[in-house]
C-alpha cells in the first residue's frame, strides 16, 4: 500500500515507515501530522486516482525532526567587469515518518 502526496509544492510517493523530509510544516517534534493531500493512493483493493485528491483520504505521519538542509553557494559573476556576488541559502525542512495511510 502507497499513496503519492502533495506537500510543499512537491510530490511524493510514499508507504508506512518511511522516513521523508518536506518543506517546513508547523509542530514540534512527536506531534502528529496529517497529509490531506493524497493525490493517488494505491491498496490491496486497486488504485485510486483522486481529481484533483481522492476524498477521504489522508496520510497522518509523527513528525521527528524540524532542521536546516546544507547549505546551497550561489555565486554570480559578470566576466570582464569585475562583478562578483557570492550568498548561501540553507531551506528549512521537516523529517515526518509515515505512521498510516488511511483511505
Amino acid at each position: 500500500m502507497y499513496a503519492l502526496i502533495e506537500t510543499g509544492g512537491q510530490q511524493l510517493k510514499v508507504k508506512e515507515g518511511d522516513l521523508v523530509k518536506v518543506a517546513k510544516l508547523t509542530g514540534a517534534v512527536g506531534e502528529k501530522v496529517e497529509l490531506d493531500k493524497v493525490l493517488m493512493l494505491r491498496t490491496d483493493d486497486g488504485v485510486k486516482i483522486g481529481k484533483p485528491y481522492v476524498a477521504g483520504a489522508k496520510v497522518v505521519g509523527e513528525i521527528i525532526e524540524q532542521g536546516r538542509a546544507k547549505k546551497v553557494v550561489v555565486f554570480r559573476y559578470i566576466r570582464r567587469k569585475g562583478y562578483q556576488k557570492k550568498r548561501g541559502h540553507r531551506q528549512m525542512f521537516t523529517g515526518v515518518k509515515i505512521a498510516q495511510i488511511i483511505g
